[in-house]
């Protein structure tokens, strides 16, 4: 092998070798990115304005209208019904758009999506007539019966129980 083949081949190495690198580094910010995003995710939701509203909303019963919810917490409980709404509308669209992942927002949310729904989809529909707009809500919705279809095709089992043997 002669001196200009030996170097074409050290060359054709060391392009090989910097292109996989520049794929692992990239790989490995993408993933960094997207941890960074789920635990700004968790982090969103650890305030009392959000608590509040969701426990309110929990409160009502399954498929409130507005009547019912405003009869049932006053003059602000529309705002909390919109808060926890428009949070879980938030959240559907970086599922889908899977800028964090559908499973870690079921195993953090699953359970609060669900009921949400549940108690809220009449005031959704109520919402998308009033105000002519079939869109109104979607990604909350679209959520939700995805959380409900993987609950049917698996029950839900506390982690508690599910994880036991794990430390």
């Amino acid at each position: 092998m002669d001196l200009s083949t030996l170097a074409n081949l050290v060359n054709a190495i060391a392009v090989t070798a910097g292109v996989i690198f520049a794929a692992v580094q990239i790989r490995h910010y993408r993933q960094r990115q997207r941890r960074d995003a789920m635990l700004e995710l968790v982090r969103s939701f650890q305030n009392p304005a959000f608590a509040n509203a969701l426990r309110r909303v929990n409160s009502l019963p399954d498929g409130a209208d507005l009547k019912k919810i405003r009869e049932l917490l006053g003059p602000d409980g529309e705002d909390a019904a919109f808060l926890v709404g428009l949070t879980w509308e938030s959240i559907g669209v970086l599922v889908f758009r899977r800028e964090v992942t559908f499973d870690l927002v079921a195993d953090l949310f699953s359970g609060a999506i669900t009921i949400s729904w549940r108690k809220l989809r009449v005031f959704v529909e109520e919402d998308r007539r009033s105000l002519e707009r079939e869109t109104i809500w979607e990604w909350f919705q679209w959520l939700a019966e995805r959380m409900i279809e993987r609950e049917k095709e698996s029950p839900p089992t506390p982690a508690h129980l599910a994880h036991r043997s794990r430390r």
